[in-house]
């Protein structure tokens, strides 16, 4: 298992979100990470339902209450924490998370 450097723990805004793409193993993906009460939530930036990008602005992936990742296509809605979404065409299934850890204010995704 190796560690990969997605960026500085301040790049992603607290209680907001930002947007990479990274080499994870052997693939390029697309990956949202979310700041939220000092803990750090990384998943692939694709939708369940279609497999389309989240953000409906570059890096801008949550809900005006920011309490939800919010898809921009169908305005599904996502737990932050789980990744499960509760609202919308995919209601059920899960965002793909990725284990993520925050160190020396950089976070890591275990690949």
């Amino acid at each position: 298992m190796s560690n990969v450097r997605l960026c500085d723990v301040e790049d992603i805004p607290e209680d907001g979100s930002a947007g990479f793409v990274t080499e994870l193993g052997d693939r390029k993906i697309a990956v949202m990470a979310i700041r939220k009460n000092q803990a750090v939530y990384v998943y692939e930036n694709e939708c369940p339902h279609i497999g389309a990008p989240l953000d409906f602005m570059p890096g801008q992936f949550l809900s005006h209450d920011k309490e939800y990742i919010i898809c921009s296509t169908h305005a599904a809605l996502f737990k932050i924490e789980t990744g499960e979404c509760i609202d919308g065409p995919c209601h059920g299934d899960h965002l793909t998370q990725i284990n993520a850890e925050v160190r020396d204010g950089s976070v890591y995704l275990n690949a």
